[in-house]
């Protein structure tokens, strides 16, 4: 039977929130949850508690949400807390080596990729857009860099040609709570060693912005198709056709060629764009102000805003 360790969790979004399921239902004890401060969310731009802080808020786990765990006074608290082990999952703050050495078994982090593959804050998006063949979760002592500790445990995934950023995610949100559970495990029972990664292998998942979902129809149709997908629920792909914003929420790729942006056919099947190579056919869109549609049911009711011929900025 697995020892019952002291833990602190430390996560933010819902794919955190995932893995602090998983360790509530376990026998181990979550004696505290740190977690980004609240932030503007939604239209009125209320603060906002994060998925991990209102998980934690139901099961009455005390939440500390430091500014910076390079303050002296937060990392007297961490300390009082006295834990075993400390469990960090998208947190979002740099942990200095004060705050990596308290915990009597260190800290651990469940990172979504195959390391040393796509090390940093967006590995989900990236693995997708790059046309990577395989995904993950790796569970790995954590130390001073980024995403650079020895690797605990790995559990693979395969891609699919229809896997969206949001499809993925989920898939690693239930993959990396059980890895997680088997990693403390053999750390408790001191039979887990780490195996030290391949720097040369490494790839820098930069942080998402939405300029960089704009849709650069210059780009070969096979490239945009995966950003299409890697960037589904979010920034979302988009462009322009006649001066009004158009969201891209799906594609295939299609026959056809012409001026990148330029509209080649229409039909309840989609709408055949050319790129720089080839062609895609957008077949899911959001206009300004409306729901996404399958753009079968927006040809119904708009067939002249997407005549053949117009381009798409």
């Amino acid at each position: 039977m697995t020892e019952a360790l002291r833990i602190v969790f430390a996560g933010t979004p819902e794919f955190a929130a995932e893995h602090l399921k998983a360790l509530l239902d376990s026998p181990h004890q979550i004696v505290a949850v740190y977690t980004q401060p609240d932030r503007p969310a939604g239209r009125g731009q209320k603060l906002a508690p994060s998925p991990v802080k209102q998980l934690a808020l139901q099961h009455d786990i005390p939440v500390l949400q430091p500014q910076s765990l390079r303050d002296p006074a937060a990392q007297a608290e961490l300390t009082a807390l006295a834990p075993d082990l400390m469990v960090v999952v998208a947190y979002g703050l740099i942990l200095p080596q004060a705050v990596l050495d308290t915990p009597r078994l260190g800290c651990i982090n469940s990172h979504a990729s195959l390391l040393p593959r796509w090390r940093g804050a967006a590995p989900i998006q990236r693995a997708i857009a790059a046309g990577d063949r395989e995904s993950g979760v790796t569970v790995m002592r954590m130390e001073a860099g980024l995403d650079t500790g020895p690797m605990l445990l790995k559990v693979g995934t395969p891609i699919g040609a229809d896997d969206t950023g949001g499809s993925l995610h989920d898939r690693l949100a239930s993959l990396g709570p059980q890895a997680v559970l088997q990693a403390i495990a053999g750390l408790a029972a001191g039979a887990l060693a780490g195996e030290v990664q391949d720097d040369s292998l490494a790839t820098y998942a930069h942080k998402l912005n939405k300029d960089e979902a704009r849709l650069d129809w210059t780009r070969p149709a096979s490239e945009l198709e995966r950003l299409i997908r890697a960037f589904n629920p979010w920034p979302i792909c988009h462009s322009t056709l006649d001066g009004a914003p158009l969201k891209v929420l799906a594609a295939q790729l299609a026959d056809g060629q012409g001026r990148p942006g330029q509209i080649l056919a229409a039909s309840k099947d989609g709408l055949s764009v050319a790129c720089g190579s080839g062609a895609l056919r957008l077949t899911r869109l959001q206009l300004p102000g409306g729901k996404p549609l399958a753009f079968a049911d927006l040809y119904n009711s708009r067939r002249e805003q997407f005549a053949p011929g117009l381009v798409l900025l």
